[in-house]
């Protein structure tokens, strides 16, 4: 039972010296558009959220959608390496905030609650904590030039942006 309490304990402490809950973020106008002013795509059953690979580089694209009512974002990007990397554009401790989202700040992503930020290179490695909600390969289609995340993945995470407000 001690053992269960250190951990809880543990946990409490290194989100709060990582900053995690921190609020007081600001975000700019020109940070806080809405999706319906990023080219929003409605995803039904049957389809899919599709990113050209060709559009990709190091600096994140941010792909607003609706599914079954639901706004999200997914971002994606490649690493140093050339590697595909996708996530949802969400915190995976601060998402119940409304705002624990990111914006790309010069070479880092940058949560939009807590102030946790990390590089591309990063984006979709790390499951839990301060990070995005990673999508992997087993989660996505990947052909010679276009990535698909399909609406039954998609709707499954829809919880995840409850609070969103991007």
């Amino acid at each position: 039972m001690k053992g269960k309490y250190f951990c809880l304990i543990t946990a409490f402490v290194l989100l709060t010296l990582s900053g995690c809950g921190n609020s007081d973020v600001e975000v700019s106008e020109e940070q806080s558009s809405t999706a319906s002013e990023k080219n929003e795509q409605t995803i039904s059953e049957g389809e899919g959220l599709e990113i050209e690979i060709s559009e990709l580089s190091e600096t994140v694209s941010f792909y607003p959608l609706v599914v079954d009512g639901t706004e999200m974002e997914v971002i994606a990007c490649k690493d140093s390496d050339g590697n595909i990397r996708t996530a949802f554009n969400t915190c995976q401790v601060c998402y119940s905030s409304g705002k624990g989202y990111y914006v790309q700040e010069g070479d880092y992503l940058v949560c939009q609650n807590c102030g946790n930020s990390f590089t591309a290179d990063q984006i979709g490695e790390e499951s839990g904590g301060c990070n995005p909600y990673p999508i992997t390969d087993s989660d996505r289609a990947v052909s010679d030039e276009t990535v698909t995340i399909f609406y039954s993945f998609l709707k499954e995470q829809a919880e995840i942006f409850s609070n969103w407000k991007a």
